[in-house]
C-alpha cells in the first residue's frame, strides 16, 4: 500500500477517525436517539424557553395559544403563525461534528478535548438560540424573508461558526500537532 495512503499518515487517520465517528454518531442517533425523541425535545423545548425570553425582552408579545401537539416546538410573535423548531433544526447533529472533529484531531488529552467540546457546544446552542429569536423576528417583519434567512443565511452562518471553533482548536488549542505536521 502507498505510504501516502496508509493508516500511519495523520491526515488520513484523522480523516478516518472523524468518518467512523460520524457513523457511530449516525447510527446511535438513527436507531436509539432520535425515535424515542427525548433528546431532541429537551433540546427544542430549552431553545425555545430561551428564544422566548429574547423575543419577549425585545418587547415582542408571544402567540400565547398554540394546538397542544405543537406548544413544545413552536414559538412565534403575536400577529404570526409562529415558527416550528423541527429535529434538523435543533443543533444536535452540529454538537455531533464539532466534537467529532475534536475528537478525531490529534493530540491534547481527553479531558482538554472533552472541556473545549463543551464550551463549544453551549457557544453553539447559544448561537442557536439566536437564530431561532431572530427568524422569528424576520417572520414578523416580512415572512417572505424567513425561507431564504433559515436555509442560507443561519446556516452559513452556524457551519462558519463551528468552522471557526475548529480553526480555534487546531491554531490556539492544540498548536503542537499542526506544527508537528499532523
Amino acid at each position: 500500500m502507498n505510504k501516502n495512503y496508509s493508516l500511519k499518515n495523520p491526515v488520513v487517520r484523522f480523516i478516518s477517525s472523524a468518518f467512523i465517528l460520524y457513523i457511530l454518531w449516525y447510527i446511535v442517533y438513527e436507531a436509539w436517539l432520535h425515535p424515542t425523541e427525548t433528546l431532541d425535545l429537551l433540546v427544542i423545548e430549552n431553545v425555545g424557553d430561551w428564544s422566548e425570553l429574547i423575543i419577549e425582552a425585545l418587547g415582542f408579545t408571544l402567540i400565547k395559544e398554540f394546538p397542544v401537539k405543537d406548544t413544545i416546538r413552536t414559538i412565534g410573535i403575536d400577529g404570526t403563525t409562529g415558527v416550528w423548531i423541527g429535529d434538523s433544526c435543533n443543533g444536535i447533529s452540529v454538537f455531533a461534528l464539532f466534537a467529532g472533529f475534536i475528537i478525531a484531531y490529534p493530540g491534547s488529552s481527553m479531558i482538554k478535548k472533552m472541556i473545549f467540546i463543551a464550551l463549544g457546544m453551549l457557544s453553539i446552542h447559544i448561537i442557536n438560540i439566536v437564530r431561532v429569536s431572530v427568524l422569528a423576528i424576520i417572520q414578523f417583519y416580512n415572512y417572505e424573508w424567513l425561507d431564504f434567512n433559515h436555509t442560507y443565511t443561519f446556516t452559513f452562518i452556524m457551519y462558519l461558526y463551528v468552522f471557526a471553533l475548529w480553526y480555534y482548536w487546531i491554531l490556539r488549542i492544540n498548536p503542537k500537532v499542526r506544527n508537528e505536521g499532523a
